[in-house]
């Protein structure tokens, strides 16, 4: 009888322990990524409650969101080449416990200075959380399948839990109250954190003697922040305001290269930026997400201000976006990442987010959601869910492990980045469009509708830029992982 037989040779499990522990950890990392991301869009549904609850002026309600945005756009750099030389899991599980204590505070705030402060030591966790997840996602598996298919989950955490913070943010402000979209942190950052502990294998950095640039991480710091604090401060802030801030962000910009260019330890090895894609993926990523971030606002506002769904009703109105992104993310994604080059998906989705964008430019006060929205958001839900995995596949494939955080940090960078400075270029119009038409005798929800759909147009715009980019520079060069010096895959 063959030993195959054998009651005493049992037939093999269909998936090791070590490759099914492989599977938790990426799955770990991906719902911390979904609650990074949940938090960046939870609280739009709830801003005319927690107005009505603190007593926020119109012009001062925006910083609810902003406060959290600023230092997570800011810091993602600086803690991705932490994650680097000290431990990429030390720097998480700290990111992560500050990024909890601080939704604590939070859900307990009492008037606005306590809100924002909170709000902004909130983003400080989230950017030290987020800053080398796809770097530990990306390092879990060397199997090229299992690769791809732990990149779609983590595209469907990234693009599938910005939409899914507008579903669950409106079903617990109109079950439960406002606080609790901050509350609902602990229990869920918490069960993270205890499958974290347990499951990150303990990594070693390359350590300080690698060196840090702490006079470039000051001035991407500075520079990033400030740039994003004047964009969004544009509509409401005086001129000169402005012109300080754009002076003080270009001069720490200019400072930044000039540092680069001769610092023994830069923050950005010049190594990182000449792997293959890691610049054209970079770009690609910012116009796309400038216009996501748009599309989320302008159809909040739509949905709500002109034809005056609740929160719960337009919570819901957004749940096909998440499920679309979820089955494409992780069923469809894998699959063409396995048989098809990553520049070939991304040269098919982003037409698809054109076209998707293009639609939405028919939206009107009369209009429907099934026809004049859905359609649209289903595309766009599409388009999103299978390029922005292939992305990261090709901006991350040529880089070697150890600038895995580090690349991985300017990936959330220039998504934050490009995000809060495409909702800001694109609001600003709208907001002005919106203005000519109302100072022309046009009623406030036509006025309204006028500015969204500019800014559809122009988000549509810099889809077709994005199209040119990808079709010159990016390149199936560097399709295979570049090997680490000193240190190894985590496994």
């Amino acid at each position: 009888m063959s030993p195959t037989h054998s009651p005493a040779a049992p037939r093999p499990p269909s998936v090791s322990p070590s490759r099914r522990r492989q599977w938790s950890t990426v799955l770990v990392l991906c719902a911390a990524q979904v609650l990074i991301v949940l938090e960046q869009n939870i609280v739009n549904i709830a801003l005319p409650d927690i107005q009505d609850d603190l007593g926020f002026s119109a012009a001062d309600l925006v910083w609810t969101v902003n406060a959290y945005v600023v230092p997570f756009g800011g810091l993602l750099l600086l803690a991705g080449r932490l994650g680097d030389l000290i431990s990429r899991r030390r720097v998480f599980l700290t990111g992560l416990s500050l990024f909890v204590l601080a939704s604590l505070w939070c859900g307990l705030a009492e008037n606005q200075s306590v809100l924002l402060v909170a709000r902004f030591v909130q983003g400080i966790g989230g950017a030290v959380t987020a800053a080398g997840l796809l770097g530990m996602v990306v390092a879990v598996f060397v199997d090229p399948r299992d690769r791809a298919r732990a990149i779609g989950v983590f595209g469907f955490a990234s693009a599938g839990g910005s939409a899914l913070g507008l579903v669950v943010g409106g079903m617990i402000t109109h079950w439960l109250s406002w606080q609790w979209i901050f509350l609902i942190n602990l229990p869920l950052g918490g069960l993270v954190l205890a499958f974290a502990f347990r499951l990150l294998p303990r990594d070693r950095g390359q350590g300080w003697s690698a060196g840090i640039d702490a006079l470039g991480a000051v001035l991407a710091t500075v520079a990033i922040m400030t740039g994003v604090y004047t964009l969004i401060g544009i509509p409401t802030q005086p001129v000169s305001a402005t012109l300080v801030g754009s002076a003080v962000t270009f001069g720490a910009l200019a400072g930044f290269g000039w540092r680069q260019a001769r610092a023994a330890t830069p923050l950005i090895p010049a190594r990182v930026w000449r792997a293959p894609n890691v610049v054209a993926a970079n770009l690609v990523q910012a116009l796309m997400t400038g216009g996501l971030f748009a599309f989320l606002f302008f159809t909040v506002l739509q949905l709500q201000q002109v034809w005056h769904y609740g929160p719960f009703e337009a919570g819901i109105a957004f749940l096909p976006a998440p499920t679309v992104i979820a089955v494409v993310s992780l069923w469809l994604v894998p699959r063409l990442l396995a048989r098809f080059p990553a520049r070939a998906i991304v040269l098919t989705g982003l037409p698809i987010l054109l076209i998707g964008f293009l639609l939405f430019t028919r939206i009107s006060v009369a209009g429907d959601y099934l026809t004049s929205m859905l359609p649209s958001m289903i595309m766009l839900a599409f388009g999103f869910s299978i390029t922005m995995p292939a992305l990261m596949s090709l901006g991350m494939s040529a880089v070697p492990d150890n600038d895995a955080g580090t690349a991985s940090g300017l990936f959330s960078t220039t998504q934050q980045v490009g995000g809060a400075v495409g909702l800001a270029v694109l609001t600003t119009v709208a907001a002005a469009r919106t203005d000519a038409v109302s100072a022309d005798g046009g009623e406030a929800a036509f006025a309204a509708v006028s500015g969204y759909r500019l800014g559809f147009l122009i988000a549509a715009g810099m889809i077709g830029v994005a199209v040119i980019l990808a079709a010159t520079l990016l390149t199936t060069r560097g399709a295979e992982p570049a090997q680490a010096e000193t240190e190894q895959p985590v496994s």
